[in-house]
């Protein structure tokens, strides 16, 4: 399923509503990028694995929408207006609901992994990316929560 834009407050009822009844097992990642293009073609890409998807613009939104529904993970930029990545992470910590939720910081900043090595993150991928890298990152950080 892809969510996002203007129908995110809608489509939360329905991931809540569906995720209590009938997607138990389903895994939601939260798709974070103020690129409209890159946001689209994460959310296609998770989702033609099977992956229930939600997106948002800017780290404000990402928050709204983590703690309504609480994902399982996050793919983050780092470079958004309103919120940055770096604001919404520090954030994220510090909400003790939010701050066991793995992150994946996804980013086009040339210096990506080294900006995001304090953020404690699952992981770092630059853009342009490899989706088969993303759906493998997010695969292996689900697996690795499923078993603990």
């Amino acid at each position: 399923m892809l969510f996002g834009g203007d129908n995110a407050d809608a489509a939360l009822v329905v991931i809540l509503h569906s995720r209590r009844h009938t997607l138990m097992s389903s895994v939601v990642v939260l798709v974070v990028d103020d690129d409209p293009d890159s946001r689209t073609l994460l959310e296609l890409a998770l989702s033609l694995e099977g992956y229930v998807t939600l997106a948002a613009s800017n780290g404000a939104e990402a928050l709204k929408i983590s703690g309504r529904c609480h994902p399982d993970v996050i793919l983050l930029d780092l470079a958004m207006p309103v919120m940055d990545g770096f604001a919404f992470r520090a954030a994220q910590v510090r909400d003790p609901e939010l701050a066991d939720i793995p992150v994946i910081c996804v980013s086009g900043r040339h210096d990506a992994v080294e900006a995001a090595r304090g953020l404690q993150l699952a992981g770092c991928v630059g853009k342009p990316f490899a989706l088969d890298e993303i759906v493998a990152r997010v695969r292996d950080i689900t697996e690795m929560t499923a078993r603990n």
